[in-house]
């Protein structure tokens, strides 16, 4: 994990306690977009529990292992529908990475539903 004063790896300019920390500590993410933000920082710290806890179990792997060879550089939110009054939610996003050696982009339009109040990863596909 970060300190928490540390800058938020999610691009927001915020603290890391104050922003995804809160998040990783069990914080339920008010929006899908704090959500999204939250689980891109859980891949930048390693944070497999956050990422797991955070998936619509319907769709949740068994497992996940994090590639120790891909380095998460930046993270750019494209657009992001939902609020904390919805039931769904999507975020478009951009995230920059470096893979044995060789930069890359995944850009993805990521689906999120509250469940149990909470809202969750449901899936996502390619932008």
């Amino acid at each position: 994990m970060l300190p928490d004063d540390a800058r938020c790896p999610c691009g927001s300019g915020d603290p890391y306690g104050g922003c995804c920390g809160r998040f990783h500590r069990g914080e339920p993410a008010p929006t899908p977009e704090a959500l999204m933000r939250s689980r891109y920082t859980a891949f930048v710290v390693g944070d497999v529990a956050h990422l797991l806890a955070t998936w619509d179990p319907a769709h949740r792997p068994a497992e996940l292992v994090l590639d120790p060879g891909t380095q998460w550089l930046r993270l750019v939110v494209v657009r992001a529908e939902g609020g904390p009054f919805d039931d769904r939610g999507t975020v478009e996003f951009e995230a920059h990475h470096r893979t044995g050696g060789r930069r890359g982009v995944q850009h993805e339009v990521s689906g999120f539903a509250r469940r149990d109040g909470a809202w969750v990863y449901v899936t996502g596909a390619p932008g």
